[in-house]
């Protein structure tokens, strides 16, 4: 990593890349977030001022520039450096995400006299029947990017209830037997894992996106059995200031504050668990999982009746986004779930994709 460098963005996407830089580069100096908009943004980040593009003779036109915002952006925002005279542009992608998530994951866990198991091959043989859903519905766009799936991999379309269009390629839909499809604009995905926990029969059931899905070597099963891992996670994202209050930040406290008082009231060692684990930085994002039969049967036991709570009690918000809460508490609570219980269950972490 370069002496001194610029990070583009200045909210969660800069935060995590500005934590990953300064934990693995301890000498690299980060002289400034660049933004193109001062009014959305604090006048520091961990006194690092963040300033305007327009601020060109606050620049050091030689220092090279991260962009870690979405994909999406990167075009316009170096056009625009570019104009300011910027010369050393440098999109953050996915790859180099990901490699430095890894690296910092792996740092974290050291420090906490942890291994972090990541997903291998195998010479053995599996003889477990497995199944990594793939959740998708009508009104996802098509991608750009091709996409070959594996042989575990099979489509499942959510939301069904709620449209007579059916997908060609989905070998299951949830609306069938015991389901929750007709609320798929509120608990998205969780239709899918609601529909696998009451109606699938796998040994080892899997729950993936048709944009994100897990980069796993061909005998990954094999692998699984024999080293008797019982949940495949996504590497952890860093999060700041933590997990807590960054989901306030975006989303709507009120819920946060309702599952909160949930376990304090239904389970009060959860609670206080769950309360030293969400100040912490590092979650499982993306609801998607590989895990045994029975340890999914144990996660949906304990988180629906959570995440039903929290429904009643918010209920429908007009904004779409928001609207998709229960989705996103999930992803937090999955994590502290196997956090919590890393004693009872052998936890290893793979890579994700994410297709245009």
């Amino acid at each position: 990593m370069e002496k001194n460098i610029y990070i583009v963005g200045a909210h969660s996407r800069g935060q995590t890349f500005c934590e990953y830089v300064s934990c693995l580069y301890p000498d690299t100096k980060i002289e400034a977030f660049l933004v193109n908009n001062l009014e959305k943004n604090a006048g520091a980040f961990r006194n690092i001022p963040i300033i305007s593009f327009s601020d060109r003779n606050l620049l050091h036109k030689d220092y090279p520039v991260y962009l870690a915002t979405k994909g999406v952006y990167h075009e316009k925002l170096i056009a625009e450096l570019r104009q300011v005279g910027m010369q050393f542009i440098i999109p953050v992608s996915v790859e180099l995400d990901s490699e430095l998530r890894n690296k910092y994951v792996e740092q974290k866990f050291a420090e906490q006299h942890r291994e972090l198991v990541r997903v291998g091959s195998s010479l053995k043989q599996s003889h477990l029947d497995a199944k990594i859903y793939v959740a998708t519905s009508v009104y996802d766009k098509p991608l750009e990017d091709y996409y070959e799936m594996n042989d575990k991999e099979s489509v499942i379309q959510v939301g069904a209830a709620l449209t007579e269009q059916r997908l060609p390629e989905a070998e299951n839909i949830d609306c069938t037997g015991d389901n929750i499809s007709n609320r798929n604009k509120q608990f998205c995905e969780l239709t899918a894992l609601y529909w696998i926990w009451k109606n699938a029969a796998e040994d080892v059931v899997g729950l993936v996106h048709y944009r994100r899905h897990f980069i796993l070597p061909d005998n990954w099963l094999n692998w699984m059995a024999e080293k008797k891992v019982d949940v495949i996670l996504p590497i952890p994202l860093y999060v700041a200031p933590n997990i807590e209050d960054n989901y306030k930040n975006r989303h709507i406290a009120g819920d946060w504050e309702f599952i909160m008082k949930y376990l304090y009231e239904h389970n009060f060692f959860d609670y206080k668990d769950a309360e030293k684990f969400f100040k912490k930085n590092l979650y499982s994002p993306c609801n998607m999982f590989i895990m045994r039969r029975e340890v999914l049967n144990n996660l949906c036991s304990w988180l629906f009746p959570i995440l039903e709570a929290v429904a009643e009690y918010a209920g429908q918000r007009e904004d779409v986004y928001q609207n998709r809460y229960p989705g996103f508490l999930s992803e937090r609570l999955i994590t502290f779930f196997f956090d919590k219980r890393r004693e009872e269950y052998k936890v290893a972490y793979a890579n994700k994709n994410f297709l245009k």
